[in-house]
């Protein structure tokens, strides 16, 4: 399939209504010293959207995101954005990095650089990655799926299509986090003769084959699964909207950017290693940056559905079923759920195991060169 280069041009007209409606937020109410323990905090959101509405220059974050090589290609009838850099190394292993949601393909872009040139980083040419990095169907300016069904496994199977037949890579490495990392799974599974090996930070998906005949849990699972379904309980609401009502949800925040930072930000606290102070982590430019690709594009109701899809399409492997091409995890201490290495072993071929000090849910974002030096490691036995 054709690949035809690609530049991100946002229209003056759309940013000058995103203005506008800025100026005319209608602000909620808050209980008085409730903090975040509702949601998103009140006073913050108010900053956030002021600093957005002042001071956050779109032109300047549109020009660091140009400044990457851009392409869009058709993959089974869908528009697929990414960007494609080559690595400078004698030997570049191709690398296709997956985000998930609330991210984008602008979530790697501290990591992108550090993989594809790692000797203008300090770092030895010959760890040097052919990165593409997608936005998924949906998301970002990918097309948006125009049927039902397009859940992680069948985003892996375009993948598998996007880098072998429109991109020519016979083989590849993957790696991924969030929904990416179910992605990156879905390729290691079902496409093992083209990929290489696989690196990821987080296990939830595939459910390994727990019935007759298997393994008794031990006590490190048991916890694992438990925190798994605490977690959910106390954090999962919006998980369950978007798996159930996406179209619903999307009204609002598809036409009210002040409601489409409260619903995104508070995923980006809450997820990461910020310890409650989200700009420890993330500057107002970084979150803005991605909020905004939601915004122009008006994929926040388009990405979610990913969540109806995937959740009515459970992943269980089956007895005997296993990931075998060679996979690394890094485990990040402030991920959503921290994997348990017993469990993830029954359904992954887990060759590297690495224990972060730091980072959480948005590790590229968060620790970009403890992620990438881990991804080194992991690939430098593999070329």
């Amino acid at each position: 399939m054709a690949v035809q280069p690609f530049k991100i041009e946002i229209p003056d007209d759309v940013l000058d209504d995103l203005k506008s409606r800025l100026e005319g937020t209608r602000w909620p109410d808050e209980l008085p010293g409730t903090d975040w323990d509702y949601g998103s905090n009140l006073d913050y959101v108010k900053e956030l959207v002021e600093y957005w509405r002042t001071k956050f220059d779109w032109r300047a974050q549109e020009k660091l995101i140009n400044s990457f090589a851009h392409f869009k290609t058709e993959v089974d009838g869908l528009d697929i954005h990414y960007i494609h850099e080559k690595g400078k190394g004698p030997n570049p292993i191709p690398l296709v990095v997956t985000h998930g949601w609330p991210g984008s393909f602008f979530e790697m872009h501290k990591i992108i650089p550090l993989l594809s040139d790692p000797a203008s980083h300090g770092g030895d040419p010959a760890d040097a990655f052919d990165v593409v990095a997608p936005s998924m169907p949906g998301y970002g300016f990918s097309g948006h799926p125009k049927e039902r069904g397009m859940d992680v496994l069948a985003v892996g199977d375009l993948w598998a299509k996007l880098m072998s037949e429109n991109l020519g890579y016979q083989r590849f490495g993957a790696q991924g986090g969030d929904w990416g990392a179910s992605v990156t799974a879905k390729l290691g599974l079902s496409h093992a003769e083209k990929v290489i090996g696989i690196h990821s930070t987080s296990v939830a998906r595939p459910t390994p084959y727990m019935g007759p005949g298997s393994q008794e849990l031990s006590e490190a699972e048991k916890d694992f699964l438990q925190q798994r379904r605490d977690w959910q309980a106390a954090e999962g609401g919006y998980a369950h909207i978007q798996g159930t009502k996406p179209q619903t949800l999307s009204y609002g925040l598809n036409d009210s950017p002040a409601g489409l930072a409260a619903w995104i930000v508070e995923k980006y606290r809450t997820w990461s290693d910020c310890g409650g102070d989200v700009e420890k982590r993330f500057t107002k430019d970084e979150l803005l940056t991605t909020i905004t690709i939601y915004w122009v594009t008006q994929t926040i109701g388009s990405s979610t559905k990913i969540y109806y899809e995937t959740l009515r399409k459970p992943w269980n492997m089956a007895k005997g079923e296993r990931i075998e091409v060679p996979c690394a995890i890094a485990a990040f201490p402030a991920e959503i759920s921290v994997p348990s290495r017993e469990l993830a072993e029954r359904s992954y071929n887990v060759q590297q195991w690495t224990v972060m000090p730091a980072g959480g849910h948005f590790a590229a974002l968060e620790e970009p060169d403890r992620l990438v030096e881990d991804i080194r490691s992991f690939f430098r036995p593999l070329r």
